[in-house]
C-alpha cells in the first residue's frame, strides 16, 4: 500500500492510494547470485580442467607416427624411472586399499510401535495425574500447560503400569516394558532382514535410566540365544544422543519410563512426565562389502561433542531427589542455551566435512573480516541445506525443533519429520531420530544419493551427529511405525 498527495486549485489536498506487491526482486536476485556462486565454486576445478584437456587433445591429434616413435624410444631409455614410478603407484594404491576404514552400511532398522491400548489422551493424562493425589493444583496446571504447548498429539503411548490408578511402577513392570520394546523391535528387524540371531557379532543396548542386573544386553542374548563369543555392551546414562554414539555398531535403543515417572511437585522435574513416551528402535549395521547391495544407507560421518567439563552443561539434565525425597530428572532453564552452544561446537567440526567449498569460503571470509578488521559483520551461518537433503532433529520437544529450525535457517519441510514424530510418538529418547527417518521413507521422499543429517542431544551434555547416504530409493520396511497413519500426516499444529 502506498499513498501520494497533491494540492488542488481550491487549496484542498487529494490523497491517492495505490496497492503494490512487495519488491521481491532484490531477494530473488540475491538468491540466484548465491546459487550461481555456489555452482561456480563447486565446479571450478572442472571448469579449469576442460580447457587443459582440450589443449592436450588438440596437441595429441597433431602428432604424427614419427612423434609417437620418438616418445616410445624416450620411455625405453628411461625404463628404470618408469618401472620405479609404476612400483610406487602400485605400492601406494595397495597400502591405501589395505589401510582405509571399511564402510559401514545400515542394512535395515525397525521402530517399535506399542499396542493401541497404551495410548494416552490429554484428558486421560490429566485425570490420572489428579487421581494419584501426588500433585498439587499448581503442578497440575503446569502439566496441563506443558501438554497443550508441547507439540504432542493424542496418540502417544505410556507404559502399562502408568495406566493404573494408582500407578504401579516396579522392577518387574520396568523389565516387562523393556522386553516389550526390545523384543518387539528385534523380532520385526529379524523378520524383515532374514538375519539369524546367531549371525550377530556385536550387540550394543542403550537405555538411559533403567539398568538392571543381569543387563538389558544379557536379556537379549538369553532371549535370542546369541552366540557365546558375541561382543555385547550396555550403555546407561548417556541420554537421548546415545543412538548416534553407538551408531557404528549393531545396536538397540529404548527409553524406559516405568521406574522413572516423577510423583512430586518440582516443576523442573515434571516436564519429562509430559514429554517422554514409550518407544525404541533396533538397527542392523554391517561392515561387509557383500551387504552393500541390500543395505539402505552408508554411514558417511559421525561427529560427537561433549560439554561435560562445564558445570552448567553437566547439570542441565540431572537425575536427583526433590525436597520430599522423590526421584526424577530435572531440566535446567539454561537447557536451550547449552544445547545451542553444543550444536555450534558440533557443526564447527561437521561443517568442513560436509559443506561445499562455496559455503566454507563465505564462512572463512566473514570470520577473517570480523577477527582481523574488527568489522561489524554478522557471523555467517552456513547453508546446510546445500549439504543435506533430509534432517532428523531429535524430537526432544517443540522448543528444540523451533530453535534448530531458526538457527539453521531450515524450511518447514525440513523439520516436518521431527514435528510429526513428536506429535505421533512423543519424545522416545535416542530412538526418535529413527522414527523420523521412517517418516521420510514412508512419505516416499528418500532418493538414491540423498544425504541425511541425524542430530541428537543428550544429558552430560552432548550433541552428536550422524550423516548417512541413501544407496537406493528407499521404501519403508514392512510393519513401519507409520504404516497405518502416514496418510493422515502432516497434521496442522496449533499452539496457544
Amino acid at each position: 500500500m502506498s499513498s501520494s498527495s497533491e494540492t488542488t486549485n481550491n487549496g484542498g489536498i487529494q490523497i491517492h492510494h495505490s496497492r503494490r506487491l512487495p519488491d521481491f526482486l532484490q531477494s530473488v536476485n540475491l538468491k540466484y547470485v548465491k546459487l550461481g556462486y555456489h555452482y561456480l565454486i563447486s565446479y571450478l576445478l572442472t571448469l579449469c580442467l576442460v580447457p587443459l584437456m582440450a589443449v592436450i587433445i588438440i596437441e595429441a591429434s597433431q602428432m604424427n607416427p614419427e612423434d609417437i616413435q620418438q616418445l616410445w624410444l624416450h620411455l625405453q631409455y628411461n625404463l628404470v624411472s618408469v618401472v620405479t614410478f609404476s612400483a610406487i603407484v602400485v605400492f601406494g594404491f595397495t597400502a591405501y586399499i589395505m589401510t582405509r576404514p571399511r564402510s559401514v552400511f545400515l542394512v535395515d532398522y525397525s521402530c517399535y510401535r506399542p499396542p493401541s491400548h497404551l495410548q494416552v489422551r490429554f484428558h486421560q493424562f490429566m485425570e490420572h495425574s489428579k487421581l494419584t493425589g501426588d500433585f498439587d493444583d499448581s503442578s497440575l496446571n503446569f502439566q496441563r500447560k506443558i501438554l497443550e504447548r508441547s507439540g504432542l498429539g493424542e496418540e502417544t503411548y505410556v507404559p502399562e503400569a502408568m495406566h493404573y490408578i494408582p500407578p504401579r511402577p516396579s522392577m518387574a513392570a520396568a523389565r516387562e516394558e523393556a522386553e516389550q520394546v526390545m523384543f518387539g523391535a528385534l523380532d520385526n528387524l529379524f523378520a524383515n532382514t532374514n538375519v539369524k540371531p546367531k549371525d550377530i557379532g556385536i550387540l550394543v543396548v542403550n537405555c538411559s535410566l533403567f539398568n538392571p542386573t543381569p543387563s538389558l544386553s544379557a536379556m537379549i542374548v538369553n532371549k535370542y540365544k546369541l552366540r557365546g563369543n558375541i561382543r555385547s555392551f550396555n550403555l546407561g546414562g548417556m541420554g537421548c544422543s546415545a543412538g548416534v554414539i553407538a551408531v557404528d555398531l549393531a545396536k538397540d535403543m529404548l527409553q524406559n519410563i516405568t521406574q522413572n515417572w516423577y510423583f512430586g511437585n518440582k516443576k523442573a522435574m515434571l516436564i519429562p512426565n509430559c514429554l517422554f513416551r514409550v518407544g525404541g528402535a533396533a538397527v542392523l549395521l554391517s561392515n561387509k562389502g557383500s551387504d552393500r547391495r541390500r543395505a539402505k544407507y552408508k554411514l558417511v560421518h559421525v561427529v560427537r561433542t561433549h560439554r561435560g567439563a562445564d558445570d552448567k552443561a553437566f547439570k542441565c539434565v540431572y537425575q536427583e531427589q526433590d525436597d520430599a525425597g522423590k526421584t526424577g530428572v530435572s531440566l535446567s532453564k539454561d537447557l536451550m542455551a547449552i544445547a545451542g552452544g553444543a550444536l555450534k561446537t558440533n557443526i564447527t567440526t561437521l561443517g568442513p566435512l560436509v559443506l561445499p567449498i562455496s559455503e566454507q569460503l563465505l564462512f572463512f571470509v566473514t570470520l577473517v573480516a570480523k577477527k582481523l578488521f574488527n568489522a561489524k559483520v554478522k557471523p555467517y551461518i552456513p547453508d546446510f541445506k546445500l549439504a543435506f537433503d533430509h534432517f532428523c532433529i531429535h524430537a526432544g520437544g517443540r522448543a528444540v525443533i523451533d530453535e534448530l529450525e531458526k538457527n539453521l535457517q531450515l524450511l518447514p519441510l525440513h523439520v516436518e519429520a521431527s514435528r510429526m514424530t513428536l506429535h505421533r510418538f512423543g519424545n522416545t529418547s535416542s530412538s526418535s531420530i529413527w522414527y523420523e527417518l521412517a517418516y521420510t521413507e514412508a512419505k516416499g521422499r528418500m532418493r538414491k544419493g540423498n544425504r541425511v543429517w541425524q542430530i541428537a542431544f543428550g544429558s552430560g551434555f552432548k550433541c552428536n551427529s550422524a550423516v548417512w547416504e541413501a544407496l537406493r530409493s528407499v521404501k519403508p520396511s514392512p510393519n513401519s511405525p507409520w504404516e497405518d497413519c502416514i496418510n493422515r500426516y502432516p497434521v496442522p499444529l496449533q499452539f496457544d
